[in-house]
């Protein structure tokens, strides 16, 4: 009913004069001179007590009609006029229009008593009390209308049976409907409220939202200016004095010796520079999942290192955010990086493993191990916290000197927002359990309880040692 928008009170003001003019066309025909073919309507007998106590000289009563109602009936249709005013302001003119519509009733039932082609009319007042009314007092205006047509059409000697239907039936389901509108006022307050407050909630997280990416880009920044520190600076301190000594060397062979390192560190120099470049946007994820890529980057890792790596990945792989699929990359190959760089370790293992709501990331090692609460001097393990705390995740490590280190990442199983992501996902048909040994590790077994490895942790990196 959209082609009603913005036009309900033209059209119960429409309805109602057409009623009251059928209602008054009708008794107007009744009324008619009696003639061979007039009255061309005739009511069966019209309210019974009006004939039966109007006496002599009261033909037209019975008839079924009252003279006079031309009078009412005038009334009732300047009463009418209003309801196109007061329909758009019924809920803050409420007492006027509760005073307009028992008015309208009262006018409804004298004309019903003059005729009963009025009780036509007079049916305008459900729709109205539904359309006018406060919610409360709909039913009331629905019964009352409805008794004011019995009413009419009753006795005087019908007193009891009224009374009866008021109170057996009238009263009780005014007292339900004031309820069942109560408790839908309840609602509709409650829902306005729940509405309000999701607004709220949606403008309160995309703020905090867009604080958490200012701080992963200030994290970020942070991160590469201490992987800048830790490799690039220092080795080009380390070039200097290299180039220093070589100039202060009184013989070829040690000149030659000092050049040969101040070339292997621009070298390492300008590697470490390319892989901080290429941190910033991890480069493996662009064609291939997490897995793929973790798989990838272990096995060159391996490789590279010369230590055996046992790589398992658990549950069942989805699609996740980007954010958190390059978090839990740069996590895996900074913990590898700190492995082949300090840990002078033989084995090393790998796990990733998806969960319904988390993602855990373990990385384990047999190697020398550290004392985790003596500060750090790189921004290694603070860049991974960072950068986990950023994906609403936590780290934690555990290591002890000689008893070899775990790294354990925790992360939310955000689901990717593009349906592109998922182009490249790792189909979601049952669980996925892969265990390997990258360059000759032992496989599954050795992976949940390695020999040498810290305590056999598993995937949330809590142990036993």
């Amino acid at each position: 009913m959209s082609w009603l928008d913005g036009r309900e009170r033209w059209a119960f003001l429409g309805l109602a004069y057409a009623l009251l003019a059928i209602s008054a066309i009708a008794t107007a025909l009744v009324d008619a001179p009696t003639t061979a073919s007039w009255p061309l309507i005739r009511w069966p007998a019209g309210p019974t007590w009006l004939s039966e106590t109007a006496g002599p000289g009261t033909g037209a009563l019975a008839a079924g009609s009252v003279a006079g109602w031309p009078v009412p009936a005038s009334v009732a249709a300047v009463w009418v006029a209003p309801i196109a005013w007061l329909h758009p302001r019924r809920d803050r003119h409420r007492l006027l229009v509760v005073g307009h519509y028992l008015v309208l009733i009262a006018l409804a039932g004298v004309l019903a008593v003059a005729s009963p082609a009025f009780l036509l009319f007079s049916a305008i007042g459900y729709p109205l009390a539904i359309a006018m009314l406060p919610a409360r007092l709909v039913m009331a205006g629905v019964t009352l209308t409805a008794l004011a047509n019995v009413t009419v059409q009753a006795g005087p000697g019908a007193g009891d049976t009224l009374l009866t239907v008021i109170a057996g039936v009238a009263l009780p389901l005014v007292i339900a409907g004031w309820y069942v509108a109560g408790e839908h006022d309840k609602r509709r307050r409650l829902v306005e409220r729940l509405r309000a407050a999701m607004a709220e909630n949606a403008d309160l997280n995309a703020r905090l939202l867009d604080q958490a990416r200012q701080a992963g880009v200030l994290d970020e920044r942070h991160r590469v200016a201490g992987e800048i520190h830790d490799t690039v600076a220092q080795d080009l301190v380390a070039l200097i004095g290299q180039l220093d000594a070589a100039d202060r060397a009184p013989l070829a062979p040690a000149r030659r010796r000092h050049l040969d390192q101040a070339a292997e560190l621009a070298r390492r120099s300008l590697s470490e520079a390319r892989r901080s470049v290429r941190a910033l946007h991890p480069e493996p994820l662009e064609d291939a999942r997490l897995p793929e890529a973790i798989t990838t980057m272990a096995e060159s890792w391996s490789r590279s290192a010369g230590v055996d790596l046992v790589l398992e990945i658990t549950g069942t792989p989805v699609a996740l955010a980007a954010d958190v699929e390059a978090t839990l990359f740069r996590v895996a190959q900074e913990a590898l990086a700190n492995v082949a760089k300090h840990a002078r370790a033989t084995r090393t293992g790998l796990t990733l493993s998806y969960a319904d709501e988390t993602v855990l990331l373990d990385v384990r090692d047999d190697g020398l191990g550290f004392d985790p609460q003596k500060a750090a001097d790189g921004f290694g393990l603070d860049g991974m916290r960072q950068r986990v705390r950023g994906v609403g995740g936590t780290l934690a490590i555990e290591s002890e000197p000689g008893q070899g280190t775990a790294v354990a990442a925790a992360v939310p199983a955000i689901p990717a927002e593009d349906p592109r992501d998922t182009a490249g996902a790792v189909p979601a048909d049952g669980p996925c359990e892969t265990a390997g040994a990258v360059h000759g590790g032992a496989g599954r077994g050795a992976v949940e309880g390695q020999p040498g490895l810290p305590g056999g942790r598993s995937a949330s990196g809590e142990g036993d040692g």
